[in-house]
């Protein structure tokens, strides 16, 4: 199927050579003349690339960049901006804005056809990223579905991350890691059997040294994502604990990365309020007294202390009781 390319101009002679070029090599071309016209055909009609003028009408095209490049769904659409000859100002603000290449007027055909292969092939080989992200994310639900005592689960793992990691301060830039952290925590356990995930009684050593397995399982599986490099730890040592007892690898204090804390702290106070196959639900009151017991011990003091301070006041919020989109359908939106 033929790539579809989004030309943006106000200049009519401009417009009509770059989509003739386009349609001698069988592109589908989308013509915007100005700004807010280019937005809604992007959000109407999911371009593979954008052709970007910088001088436009009501909006102009580094106002349009920073607008794509900050919407999720957007971002990865490249943009190629169409500057002044050597404005280098242009080039400067275009960079600020997240431009991913630039051309200059008068345009050169050879070199329009050259950058645009460059930019689709980069495009192409996003696009075959987030599948493979999507499937990921399919892998982890597939997990909770193994278990019906963990329905939600991950759902609320990634709420609850993010709320705590918001209550410590966390950068904005960060959250986008502990939810996903929180979603695909134990992914690993895909490669755990069934009987020892619904086993009702105690796991024998061997069992337990296999269940343990599961976070360097996971840390791996998610390795072709492009934000590996933040989830990944989390995803590795969420099993980690504060005085260096945990697993994998006994990490101690604040050398466990601060988001496999965050994850421990609401994995843990979910589990216990959930029912599990080898006993009930504690409880609310008996779940925040077994928190406590590992204050400085199993969990970071700091974070179990904001965490305590969000339940016992109720600032909590439970995703599940939200009328919003589904954790998945977010989490695949990226």
């Amino acid at each position: 199927m033929s790539a579809k390319i989004l030309v943006v101009d106000d200049e009519p002679t401009i417009l009509d050579l770059l989509v003739r070029i386009l349609e001698r090599d069988d592109y589908i071309t989308l013509t915007a003349t100005n700004g807010l016209e280019a937005l809604e055909l992007v959000d109407r009609e999911a371009p593979d690339l954008i052709l970007l003028d910088v001088t436009m009408p009501k909006l102009d095209g580094f106002a349009v960049c920073q607008r794509l490049k900050d919407n999720e769904a957007t971002a990865l659409i490249p943009v190629t901006m169409l500057t002044g000859l050597d404005d280098r100002e242009h080039r400067r603000r275009g960079l600020e804005v997240g431009a991913d290449d630039f051309l200059t007027k008068p345009i050169e055909q050879s070199l329009l056809r050259a950058r645009i292969r460059s930019q689709l092939r980069i495009k192409r080989l996003t696009d075959q990223l987030e599948r493979t992200e999507r499937v990921i994310f399919m892998l982890a639900l597939a997990v909770e579905a193994k278990d019906a005592y963990t329905e939600g689960h991950l759902r609320r793992l990634s709420s609850y991350s993010e709320q705590l990691a918001i209550a410590a301060g966390m950068p904005q830039d960060k959250l986008k890691a502990i939810r996903f952290g929180g979603l695909l925590h134990d992914i690993g356990k895909i490669s755990v059997d069934d009987a020892i995930l619904r086993k009702p009684g105690k796991l024998t050593p061997e069992e337990y040294e296999h269940i343990k397995q599961h976070p360097e399982y996971g840390a791996r599986i998610v390795q072709p994502m492009r934000f590996a490099g933040e989830v990944g730890p989390i995803i590795r040592h969420h099993h980690e604990r504060w005085d260096g007892t945990g697993y994998p690898h006994g990490l101690r204090g604040e050398d466990i990365p601060i988001g496999a804390r965050i994850v421990a702290i609401v994995d843990a106070y979910d589990a216990m309020m959930t029912d599990r196959p080898y006993r009930r639900a504690l409880g609310l009151e008996e779940s925040l007294r077994r928190l406590r017991e590992g204050h400085g011990r199993e969990w970071d003091p700091d974070l179990l202390d904001l965490f305590l301070n969000l339940v016992e006041q109720g600032r909590l919020q439970d995703p599940l009781a939200d009328t919003g989109l589904a954790m998945e359908e977010t989490a695949l939106r990226g």
